[in-house]
């Protein structure tokens, strides 16, 4: 009996260990999000600023969803919620709370860029 639970506590370490939920939101550097963006498939990659701001410059692909407009959840909730979506706005501040925002809608893996275009820009 003593051995049959200490089999029962092995497996269920083991199958706990394995289990554990990879982090659904990151906020990265402009390095790991290059590198990311160049290796990764079926990336969503939305861009949050304005239509001014986009047009002064963005990332090769990105989709603009402005987060200001009135139909930004409406807009956001149609991209693929399986899929990663990486988020960059000017500095980091409107990404961050579109990506609280993209957890609420139950989107599986959000990717943040720290310090936003300006950043990437500056790279």
């Amino acid at each position: 009996m003593k051995k049959i639970l200490i089999i029962l506590f092995l497996i269920s370490s083991i199958v706990a260990c394995k289990s554990q939920p990879k982090e659904i939101l990151r906020k990265v550097d402009v390095v790991t999000f290059k590198e990311e963006l160049a290796h990764k498939k079926n990336i969503q990659l939305v861009d949050v600023r304005t239509p001014e701001e986009y047009q002064e410059g963005y990332i090769e692909n990105a989709i603009l969803i402005d987060y200001f407009s009135e139909d930004f959840n409406t807009k956001i909730q149609e991209l693929d919620k399986e899929k990663p979506v990486y988020l960059y706005c000017r500095s980091g501040n409107r990404s961050g709370k579109a990506s609280i925002l993209l957890l609420d809608f139950g989107f599986t893996e959000i990717v943040d860029l720290e310090g936003g275009y300006e950043a990437w820009s500056e790279q």
